[in-house]
């Protein structure tokens, strides 16, 4: 088993911190009850940035800052009932995110394998898991999650990864977190 050591600590609780301030950059869809926000950016740099396990700790850390009424969630929202809602699913996606990124993106990769690996870790994993819990709560059909909670946030979502490639880039390339 391995120990958490201070510094894992802190570099957990800074990446849980920062998806908590990116979920304030929030921009809701008139058509969706799910709105864009900057958090999955967040997941993306903790799992470039810090192992699988750190990663994953670091969303573990946010969701509990949410759950225990620290208003973290997109709109400044708070509380367990967030996590049962439409968007919820959103969330818990970050937790199997962070932590496949994490693993995934370790060692000397070509910027293609790195977006490829975003996408699939940082995008898909996440978007599997509210479309999920989207069809639960609001009893909807995989095309009308597809219509209203998906493919409108397919582009701001490519940028995110490549916004994300290119910040952790420059701080691996710094070494600024090691």
């Amino acid at each position: 088993m391995t120990r958490i050591n201070i510094r894992h600590m802190i570099l957990a609780a800074f990446f849980a911190s920062l998806t908590a301030v990116l979920a304030y950059i929030s921009i809701p869809l008139p058509f969706s009850p799910v709105p864009v926000t900057g958090q999955t950016a967040g997941v993306m740099l903790a799992g470039y940035l810090l192992t699988g396990g750190q990663a994953l700790l670091s969303q573990i850390i946010y969701i509990l800052m949410g759950v225990i009424g620290i208003p973290v969630f997109s709109g400044a929202r708070a509380g367990i009932g967030i996590l049962a809602g439409p968007s919820g699913g959103f969330i818990w996606g970050f937790l199997p995110a962070a932590y496949f990124l994490g693993r995934k993106l370790r060692g000397n990769q070509s910027k293609y394998k790195k977006f490829f690996v975003l996408l699939v870790g940082g995008i898909l994993l996440i978007y599997f898991f509210g479309a999920v819990q989207m069809m639960i709560v609001l009893d909807l059909g995989l095309g009308e999650v597809l219509v209203s909670g998906l493919l409108p946030y397919i582009p701001g979502d490519i940028f995110k990864i490549i916004f994300v490639l290119m910040v952790g880039s420059k701080i691996e390339r710094h070494r600024i977190l090691t």
